[in-house]
């Protein structure tokens, strides 16, 4: 049975009434939406302004909406994370020549998918982080004697071991890292070359007597052993498993080359939950030992991402019972404040355990956000010389070490100095092997200073 009109037949008189009845009610509607136009029109900017894609305060209670043009600041403080996503997370992992991982500081890869251009999108301040310590910012003091110049504190990172040592040494760095050991590295420009002993639960991914023999050939090295333990995308270590690994490849290093120094491994940022994975780790070492971790030097890294199970970020410690922890939003990333204050927390923290008198290295930090995310290159820029004047002349009569002038930081290293996959805080073009203009900006620091 057909139950649609018939096109062409003549609508009776009743019909007719409907139909006038409907185009009234349409006539109506269509006034009131006018009306409603010129009143909300009434309450909008008219100037220009009025369509920037900065967000814009609509009340007290601190709600905030983008402007419906779909610019790369209109994301999300808590990014969207896609259902599929967030339950199978692909790092962004590569082997590179000799068997080695990439040491790129990972994101999950869902955080290309976090950014939104939804015009409703609101904003709204993350909860705060659990467990926060308590710091005092430190008032700065006069800093006395130095270790280093600060050439000799300055580091890059170099993803690619591979890469031409010439463009490396256009930017003249004190030291530098490939997260690899070697036994005959390169020194560009005389630059200092710090080994690193990649880990994973199944122990060092280069065996003892490999290890023993570099340390051999590089007498007096500096070690670090292990990379972001912590981060389920690198070394991925539990904290007790890490101080039996960690003892055993001091000892290795120590027998072969008592003048070795021995750093541990650098967590990915010093946060409350980061503290707590080293915390288990010390508690590990000294019940399966009888004694204190023996550390030279002590090493971390210094990046402000979000700590979410799931999330973009660094997720989770591995074997720590916390959904979240530092709820950092992706414009913190590049918060120098946020920088500062984990840094004084860390130092804290170390002073508390009884390691003030031991050199602090920030072996690794940076931008890994895209510009499209805002962080364009005179926002990078300002980071990272704002970084280098915080760590050069930070110091503190409490927390400092006193061999340094009370600084609390000694030497630090810059991600990166080329990467396709992190590019923002490259020093050197990826493809041409020139100076970036923050690789301009970076030698020009060290000429200066």
């Amino acid at each position: 049975m057909n139950l649609r009109p018939s096109r062409d037949r003549k609508p009776s008189s009743s019909t007719r009434a409907i139909d006038v009845r409907r185009q009234l009610g349409i006539a109506f509607m269509i006034a009131a939406l006018i009306v409603a136009a010129i009143a909300v029109s009434q309450l909008l900017p008219s100037s220009a302004t009025s369509l920037a894609p900065n967000p814009t305060l609509l009340s007290a209670a601190g709600s905030l909406t983008h402007a419906a043009s779909p610019t790369p600041q209109s994301i999300t403080r808590e990014p969207l994370i896609p259902t599929s996503a967030r339950a199978t997370p692909t790092p962004l992992v590569r082997t590179i020549p000799g068997g080695a991982l990439r040491a790129t500081p990972l994101l999950a890869t869902t955080l290309v998918a976090a950014k939104t251009v939804n015009a409703a999108a609101t904003l709204t301040s993350a909860p705060q982080p659990t467990n926060a310590p308590t710091v005092t910012t430190v008032p700065p003091v006069q800093v006395g004697s130095a270790l280093y110049t600060t050439r000799q504190r300055l580091c890059v990172g170099v993803p690619y071991s591979e890469a031409d040592p010439g463009s490396l040494a256009q930017l003249e760095p004190g030291w530098y890292l490939n997260w690899r050991v070697q036994s005959t590295p390169d020194r560009p420009a005389g630059a200092e070359f710090v080994q690193m002993v990649r880990v994973s639960s199944a122990g060092p991914r280069s065996n003892l007597a490999t290890l023993a023999g570099i340390a051999q050939q590089t007498p007096g090295a500096l070690w670090l052993i292990g990379n972001e333990m912590d981060v389920k995308w690198q070394d991925d270590v539990m904290p007790e498993r890490y101080a039996t690994i960690y003892h055993d490849v001091y000892a290795a290093l120590k027998q072969a080359d008592p003048t070795s120094r021995i750093a541990i491994g650098g967590v990915s940022q010093p946060t409350p939950l980061r503290l707590q994975y080293l915390d288990r780790i010390l508690a590990a070492y000294r019940q399966s030992y009888g004694e204190d971790i023996p550390v030279d030097v002590w090493s971390v890294h210094n990046f402000i991402l979000q700590e979410k199970r799931g999330g973009w970020g660094v997720d989770i410690p591995p074997s720590i019972d916390a959904d979240s922890g530092q709820l950092y939003s992706i414009d913190d990333h590049g918060s120098l404040d946020d920088f500062k204050q984990q840094l004084y927390a860390f130092r804290q923290w170390m002073a508390q355990r009884g390691y003030r008198d031991k050199e602090l290295l920030v072996t690794e930090y940076g931008i890994l956000m895209p510009p499209d995310y805002g962080f364009g290159y005179e926002r990078v820029r300002d980071f990272m010389l704002g970084t280098f004047d915080f760590m050069r002349t930070a110091a503190s009569s409490a927390l400092g070490l006193p061999a340094d002038g009370n600084r609390l930081v000694q030497r630090w290293c810059w991600y990166s100095l080329s990467d396709d996959v992190y590019p923002t805080g490259n020093l050197i073009d990826f493809n041409t092997q020139e100076l970036t203009p923050l690789g301009r900006d970076f030698k020009a620091y060290v000429a200066a200073h």
